[in-house]
């Protein structure tokens, strides 16, 4: 065993993936004695957890998109709004800067 945090965590994680594993073919060992079904397996889990996590990775990069677009158009009116200003503002300051000389 390492002091390595991350090295104890995936051992921890991996222990406690192999015994819902476990779990899992026994309840579908089970399941498939009594003629109820045999979906139930650690397979058929995988493949519904890897699609799932697609899907999340899907969301995911479709909020971080929308993020994205709503920032850049934030951004762009900030720019517009200070060009704007500085074209108005910009004359005053400088009359009212060389006044005060």
């Amino acid at each position: 065993m390492t002091i390595d945090g991350r090295r104890i965590t995936t051992m921890k994680t991996q222990t406690l993936v192999n015994t819902a594993l476990n779990g899992l073919d026994r309840l579908g060992f089970m399941l498939d004695q009594r003629g109820i079904t045999s979906r139930v397996n650690r397979h058929n889990l995988a493949a519904f957890i890897m699609v799932e996590q697609k899907h999340l990775e899907g969301e995911w990069e479709s909020l971080q998109v929308r993020f994205e677009r709503r920032k850049s158009s934030a951004e762009a009116l900030v720019s517009a709004v200070e060009t704007r200003a500085e074209r108005m503002l910009g004359p005053i300051f400088k009359r009212g800067g060389s006044a005060r000389s």
